[in-house]
């Protein structure tokens, strides 16, 4: 069953989510060649700590980590390891926190060493780009997904206006990873497909609070579990780039808690 949130539990979701854009972004800041998933890993549980919030992913399903740390044809869920992250690296960084009873959910995608990208050769410059522009699609994906999270439309509406604009740009989504419905736990109903057709689904009514996350990839749609069985890969090797917002469905349009 949908669980609707009222006004005063979708301020306590954004207080949640701004928390959690904030340890995103140090994150983010803190990614450089040389350092591993681990050291990330050991940074988000400092920052839940000092931010005075719970990690949501820590012990959900058995996985090990506050972070999900995947990288290049890794997914989502992989787990933080002694992995030496190398200049030219996808890594997409998933958390969740746990504020005042509720639960919040967010994921970015950066390129290692980007900074450095200006004193590469130019086929690697080349292959820069292309890791640019699938970034900048997928991220262009979400924010398409989410303006269609209005009163009145439909889960269908969503995933079928982010399917259409990543197809169109050459790319595929990961049909087997799904978005969510989010609140007191991190997973509930409904499941928020990033593909389908315009007016099928559930109804989005005001109070509905969604986690919207278009996970896309250069090549087949396909994927499959690595093998710790708990992070997801593409099956062909392609590259996957991932961006995620919680989102609340209100009378003056979609409300993103996490930024």
């Amino acid at each position: 069953m949908i669980q609707v949130k009222t006004y005063k539990e979708i301020e306590i979701m954004k207080e949640g989510g701004k928390i959690l854009a904030e340890i995103l972004m140090e994150l983010s800041g803190a990614v450089k060649p040389g350092i591993t998933t681990n050291d990330l890993e050991k940074l988000a549980r400092e920052l839940v700590l000092s931010y005075g919030v719970k990690p949501s992913f820590l012990g959900y399903n058995g996985y090990p980590a506050a972070l999900c740390t995947s990288v290049n044809d890794e997914i989502v869920h992989g787990v933080p390891s002694d992995r030496i992250l190398k200049n030219g690296d996808l890594l997409k960084l998933d958390m969740g926190v746990l504020h005042k009873g509720f639960h919040t959910d967010s994921a970015v995608t950066v390129v290692v060493g980007e900074d450095d990208n200006e004193k590469s050769a130019s086929a690697q410059n080349e292959l820069w780009r292309d890791k640019g522009r699938l970034i900048n699609v997928t991220k262009t994906a979400l924010d398409i997904g989410i303006s269609k999270a209005k009163v009145g439309n439909t889960l269908g509406d969503i995933g079928s206006a982010i399917q259409r604009y990543v197809e169109e740009n050459g790319f595929n989504v990961a049909r087997d990873l799904v978005g969510h419905g989010i609140g007191k736990k991190l997973h509930e109903e409904p499941q928020v497909l990033n593909y389908g057709k315009e007016g099928i689904g559930p109804e989005l009514i005001e109070g509905m609070v969604i986690a919207i996350e278009p996970m896309v990839v250069t090549g087949s749609w396909k994927i499959k579990n690595n093998k710790d069985g708990l992070c997801f890969v593409t099956k062909d090797g392609g590259l996957a780039a991932h961006f995620e917002h919680t989102v609340a469905v209100t009378k003056g349009g979609p409300e993103i808690l996490t930024k």
